[in-house]
Protein backbone atom coordinates (compact mmCIF):
# COMPACT_ATOMS: atom_id res chain seq x y z
CA UNK A 1 0.00 0.00 0.00
CA UNK A 2 1.38 3.40 -1.01
CA UNK A 3 1.99 5.94 1.72
CA UNK A 4 -0.37 8.93 1.52
CA UNK A 5 1.01 12.10 -0.07
CA UNK A 6 2.12 14.51 2.68
CA UNK A 7 -0.01 17.61 3.03
CA UNK A 8 0.90 21.24 3.56
CA UNK A 9 -0.10 20.76 7.20
CA UNK A 10 2.46 17.97 7.48
CA UNK A 11 5.09 20.24 5.96
CA UNK A 12 4.13 23.04 8.34
CA UNK A 13 4.65 20.68 11.27
CA UNK A 14 8.10 19.79 9.89
CA UNK A 15 8.90 23.49 9.48
CA UNK A 16 8.02 24.19 13.12
CA UNK A 17 9.77 21.11 14.52
CA UNK A 18 13.11 21.48 12.72
CA UNK A 19 13.33 25.17 11.88
CA UNK A 20 11.16 26.88 14.50
CA UNK A 21 8.97 28.85 12.06
CA UNK A 22 5.17 28.74 12.49
CA UNK A 23 4.26 29.41 8.85
CA UNK A 24 5.68 29.50 5.33
CA UNK A 25 6.09 32.73 3.41
CA UNK A 26 3.49 33.24 0.69
CA UNK A 27 5.75 32.43 -2.32
CA UNK A 28 6.97 29.25 -0.60
CA UNK A 29 3.49 27.71 -0.34
CA UNK A 30 2.92 26.75 -4.02
CA UNK A 31 6.54 25.56 -4.22
CA UNK A 32 6.19 23.33 -1.15
CA UNK A 33 2.86 21.94 -2.37
CA UNK A 34 4.31 21.06 -5.79
CA UNK A 35 7.35 19.31 -4.33
CA UNK A 36 5.28 17.39 -1.76
CA UNK A 37 3.04 16.14 -4.58
CA UNK A 38 6.09 14.72 -6.35
CA UNK A 39 6.10 17.12 -9.29
CA UNK A 40 9.34 18.22 -10.90
CA UNK A 41 9.67 21.90 -10.13
CA UNK A 42 11.62 25.03 -10.98
CA UNK A 43 11.59 27.45 -8.07
CA UNK A 44 12.83 31.02 -8.55
CA UNK A 45 12.90 32.96 -5.30
CA UNK A 46 15.31 35.80 -4.56
CA UNK A 47 18.15 35.78 -2.06
CA UNK A 48 16.56 35.75 1.38
CA UNK A 49 13.32 34.35 -0.03
CA UNK A 50 13.71 30.93 1.61
CA UNK A 51 14.57 28.74 -1.41
CA UNK A 52 16.39 26.12 0.66
CA UNK A 53 13.31 25.36 2.74
CA UNK A 54 11.47 24.45 -0.48
CA UNK A 55 13.49 21.24 -0.71
CA UNK A 56 14.67 20.81 2.90
CA UNK A 57 11.18 20.67 4.39
CA UNK A 58 9.81 18.18 1.80
CA UNK A 59 12.96 16.06 2.21
CA UNK A 60 12.33 15.78 5.95
CA UNK A 61 8.56 15.36 5.52
CA UNK A 62 8.66 12.67 2.83
CA UNK A 63 11.71 10.73 4.04
CA UNK A 64 14.31 8.96 1.92
CA UNK A 65 17.56 10.52 0.72
CA UNK A 66 17.65 13.89 -1.03
CA UNK A 67 20.85 14.66 -2.94
CA UNK A 68 21.53 18.39 -3.15
CA UNK A 69 23.79 19.74 -5.89
CA UNK A 70 25.65 22.84 -4.68
CA UNK A 71 28.39 24.69 -6.59
CA UNK A 72 30.61 26.03 -3.81
CA UNK A 73 32.40 24.23 -0.98
CA UNK A 74 31.82 27.17 1.37
CA UNK A 75 28.14 27.32 0.48
CA UNK A 76 27.43 23.65 1.13
CA UNK A 77 29.45 23.69 4.35
CA UNK A 78 27.56 26.71 5.70
CA UNK A 79 24.20 25.13 4.85
CA UNK A 80 25.09 21.74 6.35
CA UNK A 81 26.53 23.38 9.47
CA UNK A 82 23.28 25.31 9.91
CA UNK A 83 21.21 22.14 9.45
CA UNK A 84 23.35 20.16 11.91
CA UNK A 85 22.92 22.88 14.53
CA UNK A 86 19.18 22.27 14.25
CA UNK A 87 19.67 18.53 14.54
CA UNK A 88 18.80 17.83 10.89
CA UNK A 89 20.54 14.64 9.62
CA UNK A 90 22.61 16.15 6.81
CA UNK A 91 26.16 15.88 5.46
CA UNK A 92 28.29 17.00 2.53
CA UNK A 93 30.90 15.33 0.35
CA UNK A 94 33.50 17.53 -1.33
CA UNK A 95 37.23 17.76 -2.04
CA UNK A 96 38.07 18.80 1.53
CA UNK A 97 37.33 15.24 2.73
CA UNK A 98 39.61 12.23 2.61
CA UNK A 99 38.54 8.88 1.20
CA UNK A 100 37.64 7.44 4.61
CA UNK A 101 35.40 10.41 5.47
CA UNK A 102 33.63 10.12 2.10
CA UNK A 103 33.12 6.40 2.63
CA UNK A 104 31.77 7.00 6.14
CA UNK A 105 29.16 9.47 4.90
CA UNK A 106 28.02 7.16 2.14
CA UNK A 107 27.66 4.36 4.71
CA UNK A 108 25.50 6.66 6.85
CA UNK A 109 23.35 7.40 3.81
CA UNK A 110 23.08 3.64 3.10
CA UNK A 111 21.87 3.05 6.66
CA UNK A 112 19.20 5.71 6.30
CA UNK A 113 20.90 8.00 8.83
CA UNK A 114 20.97 10.99 6.42
CA UNK A 115 18.10 12.87 4.87
CA UNK A 116 20.15 15.43 2.91
CA UNK A 117 23.49 14.79 1.20
CA UNK A 118 25.18 17.80 -0.45
CA UNK A 119 27.49 17.19 -3.42
CA UNK A 120 29.38 19.32 -5.94
CA UNK A 121 28.17 18.71 -9.51
CA UNK A 122 31.56 17.25 -10.46
CA UNK A 123 30.96 14.36 -8.05
CA UNK A 124 28.14 13.09 -10.25
CA UNK A 125 30.55 12.76 -13.18
CA UNK A 126 32.04 9.74 -11.38
CA UNK A 127 30.48 6.43 -12.44
CA UNK A 128 31.50 4.96 -9.08
CA UNK A 129 29.62 7.68 -7.18
CA UNK A 130 26.57 7.29 -9.40
CA UNK A 131 26.55 3.54 -8.87
CA UNK A 132 26.82 3.97 -5.09
CA UNK A 133 23.97 6.49 -5.00
CA UNK A 134 21.84 4.30 -7.26
CA UNK A 135 22.38 1.43 -4.80
CA UNK A 136 21.42 3.64 -1.85
CA UNK A 137 18.40 5.07 -3.67
CA UNK A 138 17.81 8.79 -4.28
CA UNK A 139 14.28 9.93 -3.47
CA UNK A 140 14.76 13.52 -4.67
CA UNK A 141 17.42 15.49 -6.52
CA UNK A 142 17.66 19.19 -5.64
CA UNK A 143 19.76 21.34 -7.96
CA UNK A 144 20.67 24.56 -6.16
CA UNK A 145 21.96 27.61 -8.08
CA UNK A 146 20.32 26.02 -11.12
CA UNK A 147 21.06 29.02 -13.36
CA UNK A 148 24.58 27.53 -13.59
CA UNK A 149 23.17 24.91 -15.98
CA UNK A 150 22.22 27.49 -18.60
CA UNK A 151 24.72 28.91 -21.06
CA UNK A 152 22.52 32.01 -21.01
CA UNK A 153 22.77 32.24 -17.21
CA UNK A 154 25.19 34.61 -15.52
CA UNK A 155 27.37 31.92 -13.93
CA UNK A 156 27.47 29.03 -16.41
CA UNK A 157 29.34 25.90 -15.26
CA UNK A 158 29.88 23.02 -17.72
CA UNK A 159 29.65 20.42 -14.93
CA UNK A 160 26.03 21.49 -14.37
CA UNK A 161 25.33 20.83 -18.04
CA UNK A 162 26.03 17.13 -17.48
CA UNK A 163 23.52 16.74 -14.65
CA UNK A 164 20.80 15.47 -16.99
CA UNK A 165 22.93 12.40 -17.74
CA UNK A 166 23.60 11.87 -14.02
CA UNK A 167 19.89 12.22 -13.28
CA UNK A 168 19.09 9.48 -15.77
CA UNK A 169 21.80 7.25 -14.29
CA UNK A 170 20.16 7.67 -10.87
CA UNK A 171 16.84 6.44 -12.24
CA UNK A 172 15.36 9.90 -13.04
CA UNK A 173 14.40 10.81 -9.46
CA UNK A 174 11.91 13.56 -8.68
CA UNK A 175 13.90 16.76 -9.32
CA UNK A 176 13.68 20.31 -7.99
CA UNK A 177 15.75 23.11 -9.55
CA UNK A 178 16.23 26.28 -7.52
CA UNK A 179 17.78 29.66 -8.25
CA UNK A 180 17.62 33.22 -7.01
CA UNK A 181 18.13 34.78 -10.42
CA UNK A 182 16.70 33.51 -13.70
CA UNK A 183 15.11 35.44 -16.51
CA UNK A 184 12.33 33.73 -18.50
CA UNK A 185 14.83 32.57 -21.17
CA UNK A 186 17.12 31.07 -18.54
CA UNK A 187 14.17 29.33 -16.87
CA UNK A 188 13.22 27.69 -20.16
CA UNK A 189 16.83 26.55 -20.66
CA UNK A 190 17.02 25.05 -17.15
CA UNK A 191 13.86 23.01 -17.78
CA UNK A 192 15.16 21.84 -21.15
CA UNK A 193 18.66 20.94 -19.96
CA UNK A 194 17.50 19.04 -16.86
CA UNK A 195 14.69 17.41 -18.87
CA UNK A 196 12.13 18.24 -16.19
CA UNK A 197 8.77 16.57 -16.77
CA UNK A 198 5.81 19.01 -16.89
CA UNK A 199 7.39 20.99 -14.04
CA UNK A 200 5.64 23.34 -11.69
CA UNK A 201 7.26 26.76 -12.17
CA UNK A 202 7.10 29.05 -9.16
CA UNK A 203 8.41 32.61 -9.56
CA UNK A 204 7.86 35.20 -6.89
CA UNK A 205 9.08 37.01 -3.88
CA UNK A 206 11.30 39.38 -5.84
CA UNK A 207 9.39 42.32 -4.47
CA UNK A 208 11.41 42.79 -1.28
CA UNK A 209 9.25 45.60 0.04
CA UNK A 210 11.55 46.26 2.99
CA UNK A 211 14.42 47.22 0.66
CA UNK A 212 14.88 50.75 -0.70
CA UNK A 213 16.99 51.14 -3.85
CA UNK A 214 19.25 54.11 -4.53
CA UNK A 215 21.76 54.92 -7.27
CA UNK A 216 24.39 57.60 -6.70
CA UNK A 217 26.00 58.99 -9.86
CA UNK A 218 29.76 59.52 -9.46
CA UNK A 219 32.67 60.61 -11.64
CA UNK A 220 35.81 59.50 -9.79
CA UNK A 221 36.88 56.91 -7.24
CA UNK A 222 37.14 59.67 -4.64
CA UNK A 223 33.46 60.50 -5.24
CA UNK A 224 32.57 56.86 -4.69
CA UNK A 225 34.59 56.74 -1.48
CA UNK A 226 32.84 59.82 -0.08
CA UNK A 227 29.44 58.48 -1.09
CA UNK A 228 30.16 55.12 0.58
CA UNK A 229 31.24 56.83 3.81
CA UNK A 230 28.13 59.03 3.76
CA UNK A 231 25.85 56.03 3.24
CA UNK A 232 27.45 54.08 6.09
CA UNK A 233 27.34 57.05 8.46
CA UNK A 234 23.71 57.78 7.53
CA UNK A 235 22.37 54.27 8.07
CA UNK A 236 22.83 52.41 11.35
CA UNK A 237 23.55 48.72 11.59
CA UNK A 238 25.78 46.17 9.84
CA UNK A 239 26.84 47.09 6.30
CA UNK A 240 28.40 45.28 3.34
CA UNK A 241 30.43 47.15 0.74
CA UNK A 242 30.98 45.11 -2.43
CA UNK A 243 34.11 45.91 -4.44
CA UNK A 244 35.03 44.49 -7.87
CA UNK A 245 38.59 43.31 -7.17
CA UNK A 246 40.84 42.17 -4.33
CA UNK A 247 42.97 45.29 -4.73
CA UNK A 248 39.86 47.46 -4.48
CA UNK A 249 38.75 45.63 -1.32
CA UNK A 250 42.06 46.43 0.39
CA UNK A 251 42.06 50.07 -0.73
CA UNK A 252 38.44 50.77 0.25
CA UNK A 253 38.91 49.07 3.63
CA UNK A 254 41.79 51.45 4.39
CA UNK A 255 39.65 54.44 3.29
CA UNK A 256 36.84 53.44 5.65
CA UNK A 257 39.19 52.78 8.56
CA UNK A 258 40.77 56.23 8.04
CA UNK A 259 37.22 57.63 8.24
CA UNK A 260 36.98 56.02 11.71
CA UNK A 261 34.55 53.35 10.61
CA UNK A 262 34.90 49.84 12.01
CA UNK A 263 35.65 47.93 8.80
CA UNK A 264 37.35 44.69 7.77
CA UNK A 265 38.26 43.35 4.33
CA UNK A 266 37.42 39.94 2.88
CA UNK A 267 38.54 38.32 -0.39
CA UNK A 268 39.80 34.96 -1.64
CA UNK A 269 43.43 36.11 -1.79
CA UNK A 270 43.68 36.39 1.99
CA UNK A 271 44.89 33.52 4.14
CA UNK A 272 42.09 31.30 5.44
CA UNK A 273 42.72 32.41 9.04
CA UNK A 274 42.50 36.08 8.01
CA UNK A 275 39.24 35.52 6.11
CA UNK A 276 37.79 33.62 9.04
CA UNK A 277 38.69 36.39 11.50
CA UNK A 278 37.16 39.03 9.22
CA UNK A 279 33.97 37.02 8.75
CA UNK A 280 33.66 36.29 12.47
CA UNK A 281 34.23 39.96 13.33
CA UNK A 282 31.40 40.98 11.02
CA UNK A 283 29.07 38.15 12.03
CA UNK A 284 29.55 38.80 15.74
CA UNK A 285 29.31 42.59 15.48
CA UNK A 286 32.85 43.58 16.45
CA UNK A 287 33.22 45.04 12.94
CA UNK A 288 30.26 46.99 11.63
CA UNK A 289 31.33 47.01 7.97
CA UNK A 290 32.80 44.29 5.77
CA UNK A 291 34.32 45.21 2.40
CA UNK A 292 34.27 42.16 0.16
CA UNK A 293 34.29 40.72 -3.32
CA UNK A 294 31.08 39.20 -4.61
CA UNK A 295 31.71 35.69 -3.20
CA UNK A 296 31.09 36.92 0.35
CA UNK A 297 27.58 36.31 1.53
CA UNK A 298 26.68 33.12 -0.33
CA UNK A 299 25.02 30.98 2.31
CA UNK A 300 26.00 33.41 5.10
CA UNK A 301 23.14 33.77 7.58
CA UNK A 302 23.39 37.43 8.64
CA UNK A 303 19.78 38.58 8.67
CA UNK A 304 20.28 42.07 10.12
CA UNK A 305 22.39 43.69 7.38
CA UNK A 306 20.91 47.19 7.09
CA UNK A 307 22.94 48.51 4.16
CA UNK A 308 24.56 47.05 1.04
CA UNK A 309 26.74 49.38 -1.04
CA UNK A 310 28.10 48.43 -4.46
CA UNK A 311 31.25 50.47 -5.04
CA UNK A 312 31.11 49.60 -8.75
CA UNK A 313 28.38 48.45 -11.09
CA UNK A 314 28.20 44.64 -11.45
CA UNK A 315 28.07 43.17 -14.95
CA UNK A 316 24.55 41.74 -14.63
CA UNK A 317 21.34 42.65 -12.90
CA UNK A 318 21.20 39.04 -11.66
CA UNK A 319 24.44 39.53 -9.73
CA UNK A 320 23.41 42.93 -8.43
CA UNK A 321 20.02 41.79 -7.18
CA UNK A 322 21.46 38.69 -5.53
CA UNK A 323 24.15 40.67 -3.70
CA UNK A 324 21.90 43.61 -2.80
CA UNK A 325 19.37 41.08 -1.52
CA UNK A 326 21.68 40.20 1.35
CA UNK A 327 20.32 43.31 3.05
CA UNK A 328 17.31 43.06 5.32
CA UNK A 329 16.82 39.32 5.32
CA UNK A 330 15.04 39.74 8.68
CA UNK A 331 12.32 41.72 6.91
CA UNK A 332 13.21 45.04 8.51
CA UNK A 333 13.79 48.24 6.46
CA UNK A 334 17.19 48.23 4.73
CA UNK A 335 18.93 50.16 1.97
CA UNK A 336 20.73 49.15 -1.24
CA UNK A 337 23.02 51.73 -2.83
CA UNK A 338 24.74 51.47 -6.21
CA UNK A 339 27.61 53.91 -6.79
CA UNK A 340 27.48 54.36 -10.55
CA UNK A 341 30.06 55.65 -12.98
CA UNK A 342 29.38 55.01 -16.67
CA UNK A 343 33.05 54.05 -17.10
CA UNK A 344 32.34 50.91 -15.02
CA UNK A 345 30.68 49.56 -18.15
CA UNK A 346 33.95 49.66 -20.10
CA UNK A 347 35.57 47.23 -17.67
CA UNK A 348 32.77 44.71 -18.19
CA UNK A 349 32.91 45.16 -21.97
CA UNK A 350 36.64 44.42 -21.85
CA UNK A 351 36.05 41.13 -20.02
CA UNK A 352 33.11 40.18 -22.25
CA UNK A 353 35.30 40.73 -25.29
CA UNK A 354 38.05 38.58 -23.76
CA UNK A 355 35.62 35.78 -22.95
CA UNK A 356 34.31 35.47 -26.50
CA UNK A 357 37.02 34.75 -29.07
CA UNK A 358 36.16 34.98 -32.75
CA UNK A 359 36.34 32.04 -35.13
CA UNK A 360 39.81 32.98 -36.38
CA UNK A 361 41.27 32.87 -32.85
CA UNK A 362 39.71 29.48 -32.07
CA UNK A 363 40.97 27.96 -35.31
CA UNK A 364 44.49 29.33 -34.82
CA UNK A 365 44.64 27.86 -31.31
CA UNK A 366 43.45 24.51 -32.68
CA UNK A 367 46.04 24.49 -35.48
CA UNK A 368 48.82 25.30 -33.02
CA UNK A 369 47.82 22.45 -30.72
CA UNK A 370 47.28 20.01 -33.58
CA UNK A 371 50.79 20.74 -34.91
CA UNK A 372 52.31 19.65 -31.59
CA UNK A 373 50.20 16.60 -30.88
CA UNK A 374 52.02 13.36 -30.02
CA UNK A 375 50.97 9.96 -31.41
CA UNK A 376 48.82 9.35 -28.34
CA UNK A 377 46.83 12.55 -28.93
CA UNK A 378 48.50 14.82 -26.35
CA UNK A 379 49.72 18.33 -27.11
CA UNK A 380 52.26 18.72 -24.26
CA UNK A 381 51.93 22.45 -23.58
CA UNK A 382 50.28 24.49 -20.85
CA UNK A 383 48.23 27.66 -21.30
CA UNK A 384 51.17 29.97 -20.59
CA UNK A 385 53.36 28.32 -23.24
CA UNK A 386 50.48 28.20 -25.72
CA UNK A 387 49.84 31.91 -25.20
CA UNK A 388 53.52 32.66 -25.83
CA UNK A 389 53.49 30.59 -29.02
CA UNK A 390 50.50 32.58 -30.32
CA UNK A 391 51.66 35.98 -29.09
CA UNK A 392 51.73 37.57 -32.56
CA UNK A 393 48.55 35.93 -33.83
CA UNK A 394 45.97 35.86 -31.02
CA UNK A 395 45.15 38.32 -28.23
CA UNK A 396 46.39 36.77 -24.98
CA UNK A 397 42.88 37.11 -23.47
CA UNK A 398 41.42 35.01 -26.28
CA UNK A 399 43.79 32.04 -26.01
CA UNK A 400 42.29 30.70 -22.79
CA UNK A 401 38.77 31.49 -24.02
CA UNK A 402 39.47 29.59 -27.25
CA UNK A 403 40.68 26.57 -25.25
CA UNK A 404 37.47 26.67 -23.19
CA UNK A 405 35.43 26.87 -26.41
CA UNK A 406 37.21 23.80 -27.80
CA UNK A 407 36.74 21.95 -24.51
CA UNK A 408 33.03 22.80 -24.41
CA UNK A 409 32.71 21.44 -27.95
CA UNK A 410 34.38 18.18 -26.85
CA UNK A 411 37.44 18.69 -29.05
CA UNK A 412 39.95 18.60 -26.23
CA UNK A 413 40.35 17.93 -22.53
CA UNK A 414 42.88 19.38 -20.14
CA UNK A 415 45.25 16.79 -18.71
CA UNK A 416 47.13 17.58 -15.52
CA UNK A 417 50.86 16.83 -15.26
CA UNK A 418 51.64 13.37 -13.90
CA UNK A 419 53.20 13.42 -10.41
CA UNK A 420 55.21 10.28 -11.22
CA UNK A 421 56.53 11.31 -14.64
CA UNK A 422 59.21 14.05 -14.60
CA UNK A 423 61.71 15.60 -16.99
CA UNK A 424 65.12 15.47 -15.28
CA UNK A 425 68.37 17.14 -16.33
CA UNK A 426 71.64 16.31 -14.55
CA UNK A 427 73.60 19.48 -13.75
CA UNK A 428 76.37 18.30 -11.39
CA UNK A 429 79.64 16.65 -12.42
CA UNK A 430 80.53 13.12 -11.27
CA UNK A 431 83.31 14.61 -9.14
CA UNK A 432 80.91 16.92 -7.29
CA UNK A 433 78.42 14.09 -6.74
CA UNK A 434 81.13 11.83 -5.29
CA UNK A 435 82.49 14.60 -3.05
CA UNK A 436 79.24 15.97 -1.65
CA UNK A 437 76.77 13.08 -1.70
CA UNK A 438 78.46 10.77 0.78
CA UNK A 439 77.73 9.55 4.29
CA UNK A 440 74.28 10.80 5.27
CA UNK A 441 73.68 11.82 1.64
CA UNK A 442 74.38 8.34 0.26
CA UNK A 443 70.69 7.77 -0.56
CA UNK A 444 70.64 10.92 -2.71
CA UNK A 445 73.60 9.55 -4.63
CA UNK A 446 71.80 6.22 -5.15
CA UNK A 447 68.82 8.09 -6.60
CA UNK A 448 71.06 9.82 -9.16
CA UNK A 449 72.67 6.48 -10.05
CA UNK A 450 69.22 4.94 -10.58
CA UNK A 451 68.26 7.80 -12.88
CA UNK A 452 71.48 7.30 -14.88
CA UNK A 453 70.86 3.58 -15.21
CA UNK A 454 67.32 4.27 -16.42
CA UNK A 455 68.17 6.69 -19.27
CA UNK A 456 71.97 6.74 -19.57
CA UNK A 457 73.99 9.75 -20.81
CA UNK A 458 70.81 11.38 -22.12
CA UNK A 459 70.27 12.51 -18.52
CA UNK A 460 72.85 15.26 -19.13
CA UNK A 461 70.65 16.83 -21.82
CA UNK A 462 67.39 16.04 -20.06
CA UNK A 463 65.16 12.98 -20.19
CA UNK A 464 61.69 11.84 -19.18
CA UNK A 465 61.69 9.44 -16.23
CA UNK A 466 58.85 7.49 -14.63
CA UNK A 467 59.72 7.59 -10.92
CA UNK A 468 57.49 4.61 -10.18
CA UNK A 469 59.53 2.62 -12.71
CA UNK A 470 62.78 2.96 -10.74
CA UNK A 471 63.91 0.11 -8.43
CA UNK A 472 61.25 -0.51 -5.74
CA UNK A 473 63.74 -0.06 -2.93
CA UNK A 474 63.84 3.69 -3.69
CA UNK A 475 60.20 4.11 -2.62
CA UNK A 476 58.53 5.27 -5.85
CA UNK A 477 57.34 8.74 -6.83
CA UNK A 478 55.87 9.70 -3.46
CA UNK A 479 59.24 9.33 -1.67
CA UNK A 480 61.48 10.41 -4.54
CA UNK A 481 59.87 13.77 -5.30
CA UNK A 482 61.13 15.39 -2.04
CA UNK A 483 64.62 14.01 -2.77
CA UNK A 484 64.65 15.47 -6.28
CA UNK A 485 63.33 18.80 -5.02
CA UNK A 486 66.21 18.90 -2.51
CA UNK A 487 68.73 18.03 -5.22
CA UNK A 488 67.26 20.71 -7.46
CA UNK A 489 67.54 23.32 -4.71
CA UNK A 490 71.26 22.45 -4.50
CA UNK A 491 71.62 22.55 -8.33
CA UNK A 492 72.47 18.87 -8.77
CA UNK A 493 69.51 18.51 -11.15
CA UNK A 494 66.59 20.43 -12.61
CA UNK A 495 63.17 18.81 -12.73
CA UNK A 496 59.85 19.54 -14.39
CA UNK A 497 56.63 17.63 -14.01
CA UNK A 498 55.68 16.04 -17.31
CA UNK A 499 52.68 14.46 -18.97
CA UNK A 500 50.32 17.43 -18.81
CA UNK A 501 48.82 19.30 -21.72
CA UNK A 502 45.76 19.20 -23.94
CA UNK A 503 44.45 15.86 -25.14
CA UNK A 504 42.81 16.33 -28.53
CA UNK A 505 39.79 14.36 -29.63
CA UNK A 506 41.02 11.64 -32.03
CA UNK A 507 38.53 12.11 -34.87
CA UNK A 508 38.97 15.89 -34.83
CA UNK A 509 42.72 15.36 -35.31
CA UNK A 510 42.12 13.14 -38.31
CA UNK A 511 39.50 15.17 -40.17
CA UNK A 512 40.41 18.59 -38.72
CA UNK A 513 36.71 19.35 -38.30
CA UNK A 514 35.81 21.23 -35.13
CA UNK A 515 32.02 21.06 -35.42
CA UNK A 516 31.56 24.26 -33.42
CA UNK A 517 28.33 26.27 -33.70
CA UNK A 518 29.91 29.61 -34.58
CA UNK A 519 26.55 31.37 -34.66
CA UNK A 520 25.93 30.28 -31.08
CA UNK A 521 29.28 31.77 -30.04
CA UNK A 522 28.20 35.10 -31.52
CA UNK A 523 24.82 34.79 -29.82
CA UNK A 524 26.43 34.08 -26.45
CA UNK A 525 28.40 37.32 -26.65
CA UNK A 526 25.21 39.20 -27.62
CA UNK A 527 23.45 37.75 -24.56
CA UNK A 528 26.26 38.96 -22.27
CA UNK A 529 26.08 42.45 -23.80
CA UNK A 530 22.28 42.46 -23.41
CA UNK A 531 22.68 41.52 -19.77
CA UNK A 532 25.13 44.38 -19.28
CA UNK A 533 22.68 46.71 -21.04
CA UNK A 534 19.99 45.69 -18.54
CA UNK A 535 22.29 46.50 -15.61
CA UNK A 536 23.11 49.85 -17.18
CA UNK A 537 19.41 50.43 -17.79
CA UNK A 538 18.64 49.91 -14.10
CA UNK A 539 21.30 52.44 -13.11
CA UNK A 540 20.03 55.06 -15.56
CA UNK A 541 16.28 54.44 -15.59
CA UNK A 542 14.06 57.47 -15.05
CA UNK A 543 11.28 55.20 -13.80
CA UNK A 544 10.77 53.08 -10.70
CA UNK A 545 13.84 50.97 -9.98
CA UNK A 546 11.87 48.24 -8.18
CA UNK A 547 9.52 47.91 -11.15
CA UNK A 548 12.53 47.68 -13.50
CA UNK A 549 13.92 44.72 -11.52
CA UNK A 550 10.59 42.91 -11.22
CA UNK A 551 9.88 43.23 -14.94
CA UNK A 552 13.36 41.91 -15.75
CA UNK A 553 12.79 38.75 -13.70
CA UNK A 554 9.22 38.30 -14.90
CA UNK A 555 7.71 38.68 -11.43
CA UNK A 556 3.95 39.25 -11.68
CA UNK A 557 4.12 41.63 -8.70
CA UNK A 558 5.63 44.40 -10.88
CA UNK A 559 3.85 47.74 -10.56
CA UNK A 560 4.38 51.10 -12.26
CA UNK A 561 5.77 52.69 -9.11
CA UNK A 562 6.78 51.47 -5.66
CA UNK A 563 6.90 54.76 -3.77
CA UNK A 564 10.11 53.69 -2.03
CA UNK A 565 13.09 53.83 -4.45
CA UNK A 566 15.02 57.03 -5.06
CA UNK A 567 13.18 57.65 -8.34
CA UNK A 568 9.75 57.35 -6.74
CA UNK A 569 10.84 59.39 -3.73
CA UNK A 570 12.30 62.10 -5.97
CA UNK A 571 15.72 61.90 -4.32
CA UNK A 572 17.66 60.62 -7.35
CA UNK A 573 20.15 63.04 -8.86
CA UNK A 574 20.30 62.91 -12.65
CA UNK A 575 23.91 63.52 -13.73
CA UNK A 576 22.80 64.53 -17.25
CA UNK A 577 20.87 67.47 -15.76
CA UNK A 578 23.91 68.48 -13.75
CA UNK A 579 26.17 68.37 -16.81
CA UNK A 580 23.73 70.56 -18.78
CA UNK A 581 23.73 73.10 -15.97
CA UNK A 582 27.54 73.08 -15.79
CA UNK A 583 27.80 73.72 -19.55
CA UNK A 584 25.30 76.59 -19.27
Amino acid sequence: MLAPTPTLADARATLTRWFGYPEFRAPQVPAIEAVLAGHDALIVLPTGGGKSLCFQVPALTRGGLTVVISPLISLMKDQVDALERRGVPAAFINSTLGASAVSDRLVRAQRGELRLLYLAPERLESDAMLEKLRTIGVTMLAVDEAHCISEWGHDFRPSYRRLARARQALGTPHTVALTATATPDVRDDIIRQLQLRDPAVVVGGFDRTNLTYHVVATRREADKDRAAITAIETHDGPSIVYAPTRKAVERITKVLVRARLSAVGYHAGLEESHRRRAQDAFMHGTARVIVATSAFGMGIDKPDVRLVVHHAMPGTLESYYQEAGRAGRDGKPSVCVLLHNYADRFTHEYFIDGAHPDRTAVERVWRTLRAQVTPDGLAPVDLERLTTQLARQVDARHVGAAVRTLARAGRLTVEAPSPERVFVTLRATPARIAAELDGERAFDREVLRALWRAVGPQLQDGAFVNLDGLPPGLGGGAQLRPVLERLQAEQFVTIERAGGGYRLEAQAIVDNHLGIDWEQLTQRRAVDIARLDAMQGYAQTRGCRRAFVLRYFGDPAARVACGACDRCLGTAKDPSVRRRRERA
